[in-house]
């Protein structure tokens, strides 16, 4: 008997527009994702109070929880909270992209299903099927359920610094890179690449490459939070990071990890890290025009544009493959020496102008 058709983890409502956060609560209902009215709310500590006191008083039978700080510890804190805190209908993540990934694993941990409501549009995490969270060894990355609904209020986002929503375009349009770096393994050693996953990440990518509004309009913000939430699902259909994840992400881990307290956002790294990725693919036309609508949004093409000098950036790109060992990347495949990635950057910052 032939497979004809395949289940697609998703979440059962996703709503993007002004207002969305105040009709919330219809929209728990309505969906029967809440049908007792009894909520856990999940913010930070900081700027979680605020939220709370903005929107408390719409649910009046609601607890909330500040655990939320984007480390591990604070995670497993979080679910012990919950379940002590008795019966729910759901979790509600409520803000930024550690909120939420703390959310996610402790909702996992517990039991319950998440809403994920996002106050930023800084990376693809709000609907993806990872939480990435602090841990004493550094970051790690662990395996959870998609959110069953998604919320993202306009509004409320053009609220957060505009950087966030920045780095959301840099973490969307590396795509492109890492759905070529999966072609690239394909190609090279033969792993497999689910279809779908690819051409989920690649359009949303391509959606935000080529729409010509900027970070003030509805019409621009709705197509990356769009994108974001297409790239987080592309992640559950592949079963694993890859359509999202090539060289881009590991030079932002590297980053990271070499210099933890001077590292940009995941979202800035990432979209330099895939223009450089797709200008060493030889695809100097899609590097250049990734670098003119990063630049245009006001996000670095250049390592000096987040405080690295061209050495620094160097060491990061060689260090780069060590931070996802088995992963097949352009990185991987031509295994360049320091003298050869040095000359390919100033190649780079020559191809694509200051």
């Amino acid at each position: 008997m032939p497979v004809l058709t395949r289940l697609i983890p998703s979440p059962v409502v996703v709503d993007i527009r002004p207002g969305a956060l105040d009709d919330l609560g219809t929209i728990l209902s309505d969906q029967r994702i809440a049908p007792s009215g009894r909520l856990a709310f999940a913010v930070s500590g900081g700027s979680g109070r605020t939220l709370r006191e903005r929107f408390a008083p719409a649910f009046p039978d609601a607890d909330w929880f500040d655990d939320a700080d984007g480390t591990i510890d604070g995670a497993v804190k979080l679910a012990d909270s919950v379940k002590k805190g008795g019966h729910y209908d759901a979790l509600i993540g409520l803000g930024g992209g550690k909120v939420i990934d703390c959310a996610k694993y402790a909702a996992a941990r517990v039991g319950l299903p998440l809403v994920a409501v996002a106050t930023n549009l800084a990376n693809d995490g709000l609907c993806s099927p990872v939480a990435t969270l602090d841990n004493d060894a550094g970051r790690g990355s662990y395996g959870v359920p998609n959110p069953i609904g998604i919320v993202i209020d306009l509004d409320v986002i053009r609220e957060a610094p505009v950087r966030f929503v920045r780095a959301g375009i840099g973490d969307v349009i590396c795509k492109i890179s890492a759905v070529a770096d999966w072609e690239l393994s394909n190609r090279e050693n033969g792993e497999q690449v689910d279809g779908l996953a690819a051409a989920m990440a690649r359009q949303a990518a391509e959606a935000v490459l080529r729409h010509p509004g900027g970070v003030g309009d509805d019409s621009f913000l709705t197509t990356l939070a769009e994108s974001l939430v297409l790239c987080g699902i592309s992640m559950s259909v592949a079963g694993d990071s890859r359509p999202a994840s090539g060289a881009c992400h590991e030079i932002s881990h590297a980053f990271d990890l070499k210099h933890p307290r001077r590292s940009a956002l995941h979202g800035e790294q990432c979209g330099l890290g895939g223009a450089f990725a797709t200008f060493l693919r030889g695809d100097r036309d899609t590097a250049g025009q990734m670098a003119d609508v990063l630049r245009h949004h006001g996000l670095p093409v250049l390592p000096e544009e987040i405080g690295f000098s061209v050495d620094e950036f160097v060491h990061v790109v060689e260090f780069a493959p060590e931070t996802r060992p088995g992963r097949y990347t352009i990185l991987e495949h031509l295994d360049l020496s320091i003298d050869a990635i040095r000359d390919a950057y100033a190649d780079y910052a020559k191809a694509i102008g200051s």
